[in-house]
């Protein structure tokens, strides 16, 4: 997880330089890390490719995580033009440091046009604003923090975000490999539809891969567990809002060979179905 803490932050994050028709530059956040949180690589290469084509959203994107990017140092994405045609066009990016690739992706774009419509129902879910927040229930467990980690650990979000059936990070429970999670951006959105995609690439690699963890008991903060995404798809079908509550759907149908395979759905807070997205990921034991 990243230490932006403002939303203009994460836009800033998300708003890459251009330093050629067809390659860009991100920046990292000044933070002590191991490695780049993988949800700033996924929205900065989409925001790369996205910048390279014209009245042409995109549907869908699938991506390989394939070394950890250095938090000291900018990200360069180098854009291809596999395809440009009249209704699709496709891209590849790659991101590189240190003259290596640390990450690619390949996305799709199309013109919006009408065609046959039909979703998966929402389910059922409490009303977001009778939930604590993550905050809030990082907050009940500060003491259990060393103080050096303490801060960061109670940083706040550049969204908000609100678990309906969270699970103690210090003490977790085991439990069906599902979860569901209410969350928005804590100040207003621009209304670009490229933007708010690219915060929701962002978002999603947050707690996706903690679903495969639910049902053996485990979490991230477990001293014995590596944990990192592998790669990661998304599609879009429908513009949205990150300003508005979105329930992220996730459930975990396996966990085999230390990789956990994890699926999401994103749904307005009427019910629409506006993204899916899926991802696996190192989920190591170690002695």
């Amino acid at each position: 997880m990243s230490n932006v803490q403002s939303l203009q932050q994460l836009l800033d994050l998300l708003n890459l330089e251009r330093l050629e028709v067809n390659l860009f530059r991100g920046k990292c956040p000044n933070e002590e890390r191991q490695r780049v949180f993988g949800g700033q690589v996924l929205g900065q290469a989409l925001s790369a490719a996205s910048h390279t084509v014209e009245d042409m959203l995109c549907h869908s994107f699938h991506s390989y995580f394939l070394r950890p990017g250095d938090p000291n140092c900018p990200i360069i994405y180098e854009v291809d033009h596999a395809r440009d045609g009249k209704s699709f066009a496709s891209r590849r990016v790659i991101a590189i440091q240190h003259g290596k690739q640390i990450f690619n992706l390949a996305a799709s774009f199309q013109k919006v046009e009408e065609g046959l419509e039909h979703q998966m129902k929402m389910p059922d879910a409490p009303d977001p604003e009778t939930l604590l927040s993550d905050y809030e229930l990082r907050e009940q467990n500060a003491d259990k923090i060393p103080e050096e980690y303490r801060d960061r650990f109670l940083m706040r979000r550049p969204y908000e975000m609100r678990p309906v059936s969270p699970n103690n990070l210090f003490d977790p429970k085991k439990k069906e490999p599902h979860q569901m999670v209410w969350f928005r951006t804590s100040e207003p959105m621009p209304d670009d539809v490229h933007i708010n995609q690219a915060l929701l690439a962002y978002i999603s690699d947050t707690t996706l891969l903690d679903t495969s963890l639910r049902t053996h008991g485990l979490s991230f903060m477990n001293p014995k567990l590596q944990s990192a995404s592998l790669d990661h798809a998304m599609w879009f079908y429908h513009p949205f809002r990150a300003d508005e509550w979105i329930l992220y759907v996730q459930d975990s149908p396996s966990t085999s060979g230390a990789r956990g395979m994890n699926f999401g759905h994103f749904y307005t807070q009427d019910g629409k179905l506006v993204c899916s997205a899926a991802q696996e990921g190192l989920v190591r034991l170690r002695d």
